[in-house]
């Protein structure tokens, strides 16, 4: 059992599908997650939060962000992830219950170990001539880590969604 309720879920994952898709499609293209997406997050949340978990709990959801964005800030200064990156999974942050951070953790790494695979399949088939200019595929051994952070936004507010 989850602690996100479904009714939480049902509240948040309109904002947050949005938002993920786009930041992964533009992490692919660019390798870039823009500012404004991760603003659109913090917006979404701040007003779809409120519904979803009820004033005191809705405060405390804002604390992950403090979190998650300074644990990022130290991650970008040691060059192991981008600073869109630490942004966005700060963002995203309060849309997760802590109580579900292992669930969390472990979408995580299914979903970068399904998109780095994917991604790399599909940058050598003849895929990578729908979209040739994406910058993903030549970035060398650097990878858009919006798309498994997108995903793993959206896979865990629907699974929390659909629980019963």
């Amino acid at each position: 059992m989850m602690d996100l309720s479904p009714a939480a879920a049902l509240w948040l994952l309109p904002v947050a599908l949005p938002i993920s898709v786009f930041c992964a499609w533009n992490d692919m293209r660019a390798m870039k997650i823009p500012n404004i997406a991760v603003g659109a997050m913090v917006l979404g949340f701040a007003v779809a939060g409120i519904l979803a978990f009820g004033f005191p709990q809705y405060l405390w959801q804002w604390t992950h962000l403090a979190v998650v964005l300074a644990i990022g800030f130290v991650l970008n200064i040691a060059g192991v992830l981008g600073a869109g990156d630490a942004k966005f999974a700060a963002a995203a942050a309060p849309f997760v219950a802590i109580g579900d951070l292992s669930v969390v953790a472990w979408l995580f790494v299914a979903c970068t170990i399904t998109g780095f695979i994917t991604h790399r399949i599909a940058k050598h088939s003849p895929l990578r001539r729908l979209v040739p200019q994406w910058e993903s595929w030549d970035a060398g051994r650097r990878f858009p880590m919006g798309l498994p952070l997108g995903m793993t936004l959206v896979f865990y507010l629907l699974l929390a969604a659909t629980q019963s």
